[in-house]
């Protein structure tokens, strides 16, 4: 059963901006493996000589890592002010 959201999805939220953020790198995860996978397993079966296998995995991994790190470490989700004018910071 899908999660239900109690009230308007808005990018404004920073919870459903977390959530979204954490699903879209949960579908990034599974296209890696379900590609990957497919590419090794025909490399295998056809017993092919694909160089270009290694750089799809390493490259698409190293994307990856750096997509987990922004969701994960960087990414802010505070409250951001909808007017400008009412924001904390001086002019």
């Amino acid at each position: 059963m899908p999660p239900r959201w109690s009230r308007v999805p808005t990018r404004q939220d920073p919870e459903y901006r977390k959530l979204d953020d954490r699903v879209t790198f949960a579908t990034h995860v599974a296209g890696f493996l379900a590609v990957n996978s497919g590419v090794w397993f025909v490399r295998q079966v056809q017993y092919a000589d694909w160089p270009w296998t290694l750089w799809l995995t390493g490259l698409w991994g190293l994307v990856l890592v750096g997509h987990a790190v922004y969701v994960f470490a960087i990414a802010d989700y505070s409250e951001q002010p909808s007017d400008p004018s009412k924001s904390s910071v001086p002019k």
